[in-house]
């Protein structure tokens, strides 16, 4: 898997150097036009989405993992307004039809641990919506960008309730002399399923603007990837890729939020399919260790993550690279590192505004 996390790309990017300004191109409006995705794919979204709450921003660690205890508020006693006559229920007979409906079954796929889930569903989803974790991206202890994870409003992708979500990279004004970046996309992930059906990539750079759309048909187990861009190097560029993907594949995208909805129990390895590029991998994470991880929002209780692929069958490490996730029901990601040839590159966590639940 050439990338990880968008994360990555970012990285890729700071090593470059360019003109401050974003590549003008004069048909910039053709490229995110394309009919075959647009008749393919119906997304219905609220009319308008509301601002996140930035009163509600988590400037300490008070309300997210904080290390000293708390005490918490005695629960509000309700008295319902009818409470109902239940009636008991004779357990079917071992062996019958009933026996065996009700038997519980091993969750799909079962390469995917099950602590924590229902069939596919987690017991506690870790998304809100108006959900934004923002990182500073640093090379060398320098500021380079900023990194943001957001969670939308649900939407409703070919008439499947979805969830939305959204990383968005900049770069900052002092580094935009070097090299302009102002890249997200949007990622669609069924809510039944927790599979992606859709993301939608917007590339403005110095040295490019690209549109690239996938769309992950789960009934026909087919991914469909579309890509139109201009380069400075090469010009006009347009391609259109399909191939065959695994039951319950995440893609590049999906999957950084995925694994929030993992337990990661300390030596523990968890894993998922993943699909990218016309090739189909095995993503697995092991939980190292936790510790307290001293970010701007105060000391955080964090579970460190080191990735790793299989492709082919054969295991790959993705370099030295280290994850950290709070070590709570939200697992945010809070720092990423990622060694390179000169120096190591980090993305941590500057604020966190908690959203509601969808």
């Amino acid at each position: 898997m050439n990338k990880i996390s968008v994360v990555t790309g970012l990285f890729a990017v700071l090593m470059m150097t360019g003109c401050s300004s974003f590549l003008q191109y004069e048909k910039e409006a053709q490229l995110k036009k394309n009919d075959e995705f647009e008749s393919a794919v119906k997304i219905e979204e609220p009319a308008a989405v509301p601002e996140a709450d930035t009163a509600a921003a988590i400037t300490t660690a008070a309300a997210l993992g904080k290390t000293s205890g708390d005490k918490k508020a005695p629960a509000k006693k309700t008295t319902p307004a009818k409470v109902e006559k239940k009636t008991a229920v004779k357990p079917a007979k071992k062996g019958s039809k009933a026996a065996a409906a009700a038997a519980p079954t091993r969750r799909q796929p079962e390469l995917e641990d099950d602590a924590g889930f229902n069939g596919r569903r987690p017991i506690v989803d870790p998304f809100r919506v108006g959900e934004e974790v923002v990182h500073d991206v640093s090379y060398f202890k320098m500021s380079a960008g900023e990194l943001r994870f957001k969670t939308l409003p649900m939407a409703m992708v070919n008439g499947q309730k979805s969830y939305k979500h959204n990383i968005a990279i900049k770069t900052i004004s002092l580094f935009a002399s070097v090299y302009t970046v102002d890249d997200n996309i949007d990622i669609f992930m069924d809510y039944e399923t927790v599979t992606p059906t859709v993301f939608e990539l917007h590339v403005k750079e110095s040295g490019q603007l690209r549109e690239a759309k996938m769309l992950f048909d789960n009934a026909k187990k087919m991914a469909t990837f579309w890509e139109k861009k201009v380069t400075k190097k090469d010009g006009e560029e347009e391609k259109r890729e399909q191939w065959e993907i695994e039951e319950y594949a995440q893609n590049v995208y999906s999957a950084i939020y995925y694994m929030r909805m993992f337990q990661w129990e300390v030596g523990k390895e968890y894993a998922f399919r993943v699909s990218n590029d016309k090739e189909n991998l095995v993503f697995s994470g092991k939980a190292l260790r936790k510790e307290v991880l001293d970010t701007e929002l105060g000391p955080m209780k964090a579970i460190v993550v080191q990735p790793n692929i299989t492709l082919k069958g054969k295991f790959k490490p993705i370099g030295d690279n280290l994850i950290w996730l709070s070590d709570d029901e939200h697992k945010y990601i809070l720092r990423i590192e990622a060694k390179i040839k000169i120096g190591t590159l980090v993305s941590e966590v500057v604020s966190i505004t908690p959203g509601k639940m969808p």
